[in-house]
């Protein structure tokens, strides 16, 4: 991982920590990360030709700051308990924007920036999937939120009557599972010693 990577990385471990306390909070920010995001790339790359040098930092906070709020509105006329479920990690998503800008992530390729949304999204929709089953018991609580479903009461596939353990659903206990995640990862990886 290269310096200026760092900071963008970073900071997606806010939400990352925070917003995937169930799987349906943790799809639909990555979502709605996946949106803005690349609006922001595809406004971005058509306005940088444009600008000054000077201003390109207070354009691009300009139209994160835009497409956020449009974002968020979107989100509450969608589905209020869902967005009432995100919190403040909605909102930094315009942070992400402007901080990518400055690192010129949206002058790489396609296949760098799927990656990124590719990987991004599949450790929010993981870690969202395992704090869901281990803290609640059940897989899928709330999902009509995000399908704006009439059927709102459908709690999921419960798996423990009695729940789990709640600490997981908190913003300590994810950070608990991603530091044995990560564990798990360089234990498994790890060159064996040669005789």
């Amino acid at each position: 991982m290269s310096k200026s990577s760092l900071l963008p990385c970073s900071l997606m471990l806010t939400p990352l920590i925070g917003a995937t306390g169930s799987l349906v909070n943790a799809l639909g920010l990555w979502l709605m990360f996946v949106g803005v995001i690349t609006a922001f790339g595809l406004v971005m790359n058509a306005l940088r030709p444009r600008l000054l040098a000077a201003t390109r930092l207070w354009a691009s906070v300009l139209l994160a700051a835009t497409l956020t709020s449009c974002a968020e509105l979107g989100a509450q006329a969608w589905s209020l308990q869902w967005h009432q479920q995100t919190g403040i990690y909605a909102a930094l998503l315009a942070l992400q924007c402007v901080v990518l800008e400055q690192n010129e992530f949206f002058q790489n390729s396609w296949r760098a920036r799927l990656r990124l949304y590719g990987l991004f999204g599949g450790l929010m929709v993981g870690l969202g999937l395992l704090r869901e089953l281990m803290g609640y018991g059940t897989l899928g609580n709330h999902l009509a939120w995000l399908l704006a479903s009439t059927q709102a009461q459908w709690q999921g596939w419960v798996l423990t009557a009695d729940g789990g353990l709640r600490l997981a659903t908190l913003t300590p206990g994810g950070f608990i599972l991603l530091g044995l995640l990560i564990a798990a990862w360089q234990a498994w990886h790890r060159p064996t010693p040669s005789h």
